[in-house]
């Protein structure tokens, strides 16, 4: 009898062990289920509105304002032309990529000079430097200090340019200083160590050695803030309204709302709207290849 008992404990634990290995099968297969109906949930809603956007920028204006079906019965590509003429585009255009382009060099230069100090070295105040970058980062600037900023932009005189916004801009970098301080921390001190013992200075190390190794946290950031200041309205809206020569494409597409009739051009906003995701569509493809080393770095740490 015992050596029944004993020979039918391995039939226990085999059937145990089956039964487990099963269970725990089937948890991945659950999970793995889970995670990819929440991709694909998530790759909708994220997708559905460029879509209804190109799908309306092909549409005549009869169309969007009737509704019917989500395909346009006829393209009209002279939408595009359309919107581009009257938008006065190339201008709004260069607009918004000389206040993006100048934001986004000069946010990242003073966000890596100040991430680098914070990171490298000691002086009366950092804690209270970095609290307040931090707070700054969940405060919206503008919708708060809107008011003292155009009165402080009126007093440098740059209430009636381009470089008021572009100063407000590069002012808000605490996402960017946050983000390259992590980069920082990743590049060994034992580098600038070195290069002080070869007599280099602390600002030469900084050009010379250490932001060369920071060029996939700089294209990452540089993508960010370039996104952030294409994307910005309520500052140029509010420091062009006296010039509309200066006015950026964000600014530009919210006019061709309507129409010499006052009739509404929801269609050829759209067409606009297009347009303007290319240039973000460029600067990510520049981007791109600092994406993959972040990414491959990050695996092979």
């Amino acid at each position: 009898m015992n050596e029944q008992v004993v020979s039918q404990k391995p039939e226990s634990n085999g059937g145990k062990t089956a039964v487990g290995t099963h269970a725990g099968r089937l948890g991945r297969i659950v999970s793995r289920t889970v995670m990819w109906l929440f991709l694909i949930v998530t790759a909708a809603l994220t997708l559905f509105p460029l879509l209804m956007t190109l799908s309306g920028s092909l549409k005549t204006g009869a169309e969007m304002m009737t509704g019917g079906s989500l395909l346009p019965a006829k393209m009209q590509f002279a939408n595009y032309a359309e919107a581009w003429k009257q938008s006065n585009f190339a201008r709004y255009t260069w607009n918004s990529a000389f206040v993006s382009i100048v934001v986004t060099v000069a946010s990242l230069l003073v966000a890596a000079m100040a991430a680098y100090v914070v990171d490298r070295r000691q002086f009366p105040g950092k804690s209270l430097y970095v609290t307040t970058q931090a707070a700054m980062m969940f405060i919206s600037v503008g919708a708060i200090v809107l008011r003292p900023q155009f009165d402080l932009m009126v007093v440098l005189n740059l209430n009636t340019t381009l470089w008021g916004v572009i100063l407000i801009l590069v002012s808000a970098h605490s996402s960017t200083f946050f983000l390259l301080l992590g980069f920082f921390k990743a590049i060994p001190r034992e580098l600038d160590e070195a290069a002080m013992v070869d007599g280099s200075g602390f600002v030469r190390t900084f050009f010379r050695i250490v932001l060369p190794l920071l060029t996939p946290g700089l294209g990452v950031a540089g993508l960010f803030e370039f996104r952030h200041a294409w994307n910005e309205y309520i500052l140029p809206l509010v420091f062009t309204m006296t010039n509309p020569q200066l006015q950026t494409l964000t600014v530009g597409l919210a006019n061709l709302r309507y129409g010499s009739s006052a009739a509404m051009q929801i269609h050829l906003m759209m067409a606009g709207a297009c347009l303007s995701i290319l240039p973000m569509l460029l600067a990510y493809i520049l981007a791109n290849k600092s994406f993959i080393q972040v990414t491959s770095g990050s695996i092979k740490g």
